[in-house]
């Protein structure tokens, strides 16, 4: 039995669906190169900025900015305090948000680090002039995950500079907050140092994926048409 003969419209049509699925597998795993190169080379700039020397916290920040080594100098305003609800490898609790007014005349929110519910009100508040070294945070604004601020409430979610800022009245104040570094006493609340660092980085095997798409379109594609040839040499 003879194999069917498949029309010249069919085979355009299968030839321009295949060219179009070769093609964008192809783009993506193109794309999903790029963005490799661009993760690798953002998690080793992340990494060089968390492992320098601290420099002085500046007044402003940039996306540039964020992860890198500050030192800053000033007063905590302790009675400004925001407790952040927070998540963390020591189970659920609280950030400890302390604005802190700094030698240089502006505030910068300082998180002191993670309190569990049951210390939210004992944790120590150091009085006086204080030094500190943290890790520059961007701010997160509106919320946490399908909840929403609720300054009026005081009620937080997320680390939101600018709501925060508001609504206890701060300026000048710096957009960006700064993770504290852990105290040298490991009983001591709040904990810093909980900072963590790591970008998702799948985009290989995305690539991967991708490419491989291509080469099973490509493969159907051919599949066809030596079926379409070997029909036409058999007449």
């Amino acid at each position: 039995m003879k194999a069917k003969r498949r029309s010249a419209g069919f085979l355009i049509g299968l030839t321009l669906i295949a060219a179009m699925l070769v093609a964008g597998f192809g783009a993506l795993g193109v794309w999903q190169v790029h963005r490799l190169a661009w993760k690798r080379d953002l998690i080793a700039r992340v990494d060089a900025r968390v492992h320098a020397a601290p420099v002085a916290a500046p007044a402003m920040a940039s996306a540039a900015d964020e992860y890198r080594r500050v030192a800053v100098q000033g007063h905590f305003l302790h009675d400004r305090v925001a407790l952040v609800q927070a998540s963390t490898v020591r189970g659920s609790g609280y950030w400890v948000m302390t604005p802190l007014m700094t030698e240089r005349g502006f505030a910068v929110i300082v998180n002191r680090g993670f309190v569990p519910p049951e210390a939210k009100a004992s944790y120590e508040q150091p009085r006086g002039r204080v030094a500190l070294t943290g890790l520059l945070r961007l701010s997160e604004p509106g919320g946490g995950f399908l909840r929403a601020n609720d300054p009026g409430a005081d009620r937080w979610y997320s680390r939101d500079v600018a709501a925060i800022a508001a609504k206890r009245g701060l300026r000048p104040v710096a957009n960006y907050f700064i993770d504290a570094q852990a105290s040298p006493s490991p009983y001591a609340l709040p904990v810093g140092g909980l900072t963590v660092v790591r970008f998702p980085n799948s985009h290989l095997s995305y690539a991967i994926t991708w490419f491989a798409l291509a080469i099973m379109s490509a493969g159907a594609y051919i599949f066809v048409m030596r079926q379409e040839l070997t029909a036409r040499g058999a007449e």
